[in-house]
């Protein structure tokens, strides 16, 4: 009996030992997924795109919700967006509405999302409110994958020209300088300025790449908020060409957000204010929500845009005819379709002015250097001529 007693004991404390070594490794794991969810990126615009169209096929196929969202979670790779959706099925099962869910995850879902999805649990269209949602994410990422393309080809080319001008600064001017050695008096005056500038260059560059590195880091941070941000959000709507650019993009985004806010059933007060959330500008923010108090009190949009320089007159006269005849889902609707074309064809006429300004203003920078180094030996070639 006692030597079972033993044995007994002997298994129960390598079990207790057992347990202990994996309930430690098992927090060590769990410390460890944390840590990574932690540092790992977010889901990204496509993701949110994804999820929405597979959760739009699977309801619409008679899946239940839940389920959907289980079967989503197991293929989504991003550990971070696994939990979110799996987090999302858990509130379900625990009685909330998608849209209280989703609600939870504000930094992941926008407030147009959540929106849409609570009209939809009204209304009971949950699955062609999510089609409408992806077209809408779609449409949205085609925008701003145009716009960013229109910036490519003058970002490439102003870099091109800096590259090629601290090149010639740096490394080519010096060695045809040397020539000009004790004749700097003969030298013209932007001879002399280029060779200040080679030599300011190739003593002090151990200074100049932090100082432009931290100008260019305080120059995001304080166009992000406060002054700074207001500044050049006005600025934006000033600059020729940009100006353009910028504005069809601010209207097209605010018709579009509207549009499909209106169609979806979402209360008017609550519409404006979410396009407000996502004009992308201070002053179209500032915009609409003035129009948001301004309804509030009663009055009309139209009458209410009218007040503001920001929208074209054209819109508020479609806008103000759609809430007299009661159609003004309709008439946003249509209003979007046509900046968005409006929004393609600024791109392309943007894009077709840009191209060249920015090789002209290339080659007035290689020419002006060009010029530096030429002008003197002519003029020394004319000395000793004569």
């Amino acid at each position: 009996m006692a030597k079972m007693f033993e044995q007994a004991t002997d298994r129960a404390g390598g079990a207790s030992r057992f347990r202990s070594s994996t309930g430690v490794e098992a927090g060590q794991g769990q410390a460890q997924s944390v840590l990574n969810l932690r540092f790992e990126a977010g889901p990204s615009r496509k993701d949110i795109l994804h999820f929405t169209n597979q959760l739009a096929v699977m309801i619409k196929a008679g899946i239940s919700l839940q389920d959907s969202l289980e079967s989503i979670a197991m293929n989504v790779k991003k550990e971070k967006f696994r939990t979110i959706i799996l987090d999302l099925k858990t509130r379900i099962e625990a009685g909330e509405s998608f849209s209280q869910a989703l609600g939870e995850h504000r930094d992941i879902f926008s407030n147009l999302y959540i929106n849409m999805v609570a009209a939809a649990e009204i209304s009971g269209s949950l699955s062609g409110m999510l089609n409408q949602l992806a077209g809408y994410l779609d449409q949205e990422a085609e925008t701003r994958s145009q716009v960013v393309g229109a910036m490519v080809y003058p970002a490439i080319i102003m870099l091109m020209a800096v590259t090629t001008t601290l090149f010639l600064l740096v490394f080519v001017l010096p060695r045809f300088l040397a020539i000009f050695a004790g004749k700097e008096h003969l030298l013209p005056g932007p001879t002399k300025m280029i060779m200040a500038l080679s030599a300011f260059m190739r003593g002090y560059w151990f200074i100049l790449l932090p100082a432009v590195v931290g100008l260019a880091w305080l120059a995001w941070f304080l166009t992000r908020s406060g002054a700074g941000q207001l500044w050049w959000h006005k600025t934006k709507l000033r600059i020729p060409l940009l100006s353009t650019l910028c504005r069809s993009l601010y209207i097209t985004r605010s018709m579009h957000t509207m549009g499909v806010l209106t169609n979806a059933g979402v209360p008017i007060l609550d519409t404006i204010m979410i396009t407000s959330q996502i004009s992308g500008n201070v002053l179209f923010e500032n915009m609409w929500k003035g129009v948001h108090e301004a309804v509030r009190q009663g009055k009309k949009i139209a009458s209410s845009l009218y007040s503001y320089d920001l929208m074209p007159g054209s819109a508020v006269q479609m806008i103000q005819s759609g809430e007299e005849s009661g159609t003004l889902s309709e008439v946003l609707r249509d209003i979007s379709a046509f900046y968005e074309r409006e929004l393609k064809t600024v791109i392309k006429m943007v894009t077709s002015m840009i191209e060249p300004i920015m090789i002209v203003l290339m080659g007035i920078m290689v020419g002006f250097i060009a010029m530096s180094v030429i002008l003197p030996i002519f003029r020394m070639s004319s000395l000793v001529t004569s």
